[in-house]
């Protein structure tokens, strides 16, 4: 039998240690052994996914004291007391603290087993629900939107959740236009830093000679035209989220400069000799891969591993081709109410050169093409057959394929107007309710998911 999950097992006396790895090894489980609580407080953090068996009796920190700092750390975390006789009052006192359960010695490997089993079953179904109301809270929250079924597009927005309130800097790649301020705002948006700035600077827009002063500040005097003092896109960030988009652009002497104030968090303003000390995550973005500009030359390899704490890859539009019906209807939405005017029906035809054109400018392409489509209604040149290149042709869709995408991006964009409600949903696309449960089930959609 193998399961999923750690197990670590404190005491202090040598051969139990041994004699119960071996039992828990032979069970299929992943086991690690300590001599002292102390050790043991180590392994432990929110997302660690084990379970902690431990002797009441340890010398300096005994397993109630452990049992309390474990608590600190991880509250839900399982914890196994193992008991004396004499220590049946402690244990059960232990349990009325938070402990998860206790092994009376001498005990059966049966019973060690089970018991284990039994934490790392809760241990699993504690971060699964964890991890779920992340990406509830995601959904839910306000702010901007990604949007997209694809896997690749639900991995990105499971990854966004579970790291956005982690704090840690972050590197975003992806081709132009595919959404890489989108994804900064939502990691900042679903962060406790939501309520102070995010700020954005295009590296590739600013000039070299004011790219220091725009980002680090300056005092009044430092140059020529400095006459009074200037706070920098790092300061005005501070306790939010500075997004540093182009990066690549940015020449090799500025890249020094950010590279001391990512590791010390604290700045100079230019003409200044105080520290300002700084309190931000860093989104770095970039739509080349850095390595290879570490390879030319051209990026700095130290500041490339130190912006790269985690690192998030936005896919061209190219490569989720099932996701533009549905961001067509949305900006198509979108569109309409913003100018207030009549939303277009594309035809068939229309669809499927939506579908087939590989959108070199991606998302942000494809919104713009549907603002014109929207202003222009029947006087819209639609003209991306024209801009079809020979493989974009080779890749159409069927006639069934298109008709199957549009409709599963209205029933979805439905739902997701309707916060899962069927009723809505069948007042809106006008379609009966066995229809629609079956045209549901046949695309895998779930009004749980829209709730």
């Amino acid at each position: 039998m193998s399961i999923q999950g750690k197990v670590l097992f404190i005491d202090d006396e040598k051969h139990i240690r041994q004699a119960n790895q071996q039992t828990l090894e032979l069970a299929g489980l992943d086991v690690y052994c300590e001599d002292s609580a102390e050790k043991g407080l180590e392994y432990i953090s929110r997302e660690w996914p084990g379970i902690i068996v431990c002797d009441i009796r340890l010398p300096n920190m005994d397993g109630l004291q452990f049992l309390l700092e474990s608590q600190k750390i991880d509250v839900d975390l399982p914890v196994i007391l193992i008991t004396g006789h004499g220590d049946i009052t402690i244990a059960v006192k232990a349990m009325r603290d938070g402990a998860y359960d206790f092994i009376e010695k001498p005990y059966s490997s049966e019973r060690l087993v089970k018991t284990v089993l039994r934490g790392l079953e809760k241990r699993t179904l504690t971060l699964e629900n964890r991890n779920l109301r992340r990406e509830l809270e995601l959904h839910s929250a306000p702010g901007p939107r990604i949007i997209g079924r694809t896997p690749s597009m639900e991995k990105l927005r499971s990854t966004i959740a579970q790291v956005a309130d982690t704090g840690a800097d972050v590197l975003i790649v992806g081709e132009t236009g595919t959404g890489k301020e989108l994804v900064a705002r939502s990691l900042h948006e679903n962060s406790q830093r939501r309520t102070k700035n995010f700020v954005a600077i295009n590296c590739g827009a600013v000039s070299e000679s004011i790219m220091e002063s725009e980002l680090f500040g300056h005092e009044a005097g430092a140059f020529t035209d400095a006459k009074t003092a200037r706070v920098g896109k790092f300061e005005h960030a501070n306790g939010g989220t500075l997004l540093l988009d182009e990066i690549e652009s940015m020449s090799m002497r500025v890249q020094i400069n950010l590279l001391r104030v990512l590791q010390e968090r604290s700045l100079e303003r230019l003409g200044s000799n105080n520290l300002i000390p700084v309190d931000l995550r860093v989104v770095a973005a970039s739509k080349v891969d850095l390595l290879e500009a570490c390879d030319k030359g051209t990026f700095r390899e130290d500041l490339y591993y130190r912006l790269n704490v985690l690192s998030l890859e936005i896919p061209p539009l190219r490569e989720r081709r099932d996701d533009i019906p549905l961001l067509f209807h949305h900006f198509l939405l979108v569109a309409g109410h913003r100018y207030q005017q009549e939303v277009p029906t594309p035809s068939d035809n229309q669809m499927n050169a939506l579908l087939s054109y590989s959108w070199p400018g991606n998302v942000r392409e494809l919104r713009n093409f549907t603002e014109r489509y929207v202003l222009l209604g029947r006087q819209f040149d639609w003209s991306l057959e024209k801009m079809l290149s020979k493989d974009d042709k080779e890749q159409n869709h069927s006639l069934a394929q298109q008709v199957e995408c549009f409709e599963r991006s209205l029933i979805e964009q439905a739902l997701v107007s309707s916060s899962g409600s069927i009723k809505d949903v069948m007042d809106d696309l006008i379609i009966p309710r066995k229809t629609l449960s079956d045209k549901m089930r046949k695309y895998e959609l779930k009004k749980a998911d829209y709730k």
